[in-house]
C-alpha cells in the first residue's frame, strides 16, 4: 500500500531572474516570501503557504512559463505505475522525482513528501 496527495502548484516562470515574478506572484496571492529565498539567485522560490494549502514555488525554467502540479508520494515508484494505469506517461526521471503527463496533455510531477516528509491527513490510501 502507498500513499499520495496534491502537493503543489509551481509556477514556471520562463527567463533569468524570479524577481518580478516573485513580487507578482507574492502580491497576488498574498503571501510573503519563505525566509532565505532570494529570487535574484534562486533557481526555486517558495511562497509562505497554510499547512491546510498546497504549496506554491516559482521555479526558473527555460520552456514557456505555465503552471504544473505536483502529487507527493511515500512511493513514488507505486504511484507512477498507478498513474500509467489511468493514462498517464512518464516522460523523465529527474533527480528524486518523475516527470508525468496526463493522456490529456498537461505535465505533472510525483515527488517525495515536502511536508517533513509526512503527507498529512488527507492523503489518498492505495492499495
Amino acid at each position: 500500500m502507498h500513499h499520495s496527495r496534491l502537493s503543489s502548484f509551481i509556477i514556471d516562470c520562463r527567463g533569468d531572474d524570479l524577481v518580478e515574478a516573485a513580487r507578482f506572484w507574492s502580491a497576488a496571492l498574498g503571501r510573503p516570501p519563505r525566509d532565505g529565498a532570494d529570487p535574484a539567485h534562486d533557481k526555486y522560490f517558495e511562497l509562505v503557504m497554510h499547512e491546510d494549502e498546497p504549496i506554491v514555488e516559482l521555479q526558473k525554467v527555460d520552456h514557456a512559463s505555465r503552471v504544473h502540479l505536483d502529487i507527493e508520494s511515500d512511493d513514488i515508484e507505486a504511484e507512477v505505475k498507478r498513474l500509467e494505469t489511468l493514462g498517464a506517461k512518464r516522460v523523465a526521471a529527474i533527480k528524486t522525482w518523475v516527470v508525468m503527463e496526463a493522456p490529456t496533455g498537461q505535465r505533472f510531477c510525483v515527488i517525495r513528501p515536502q511536508r517533513q516528509g509526512k503527507l498529512g491527513p488527507h492523503a489518498n490510501a492505495w492499495p
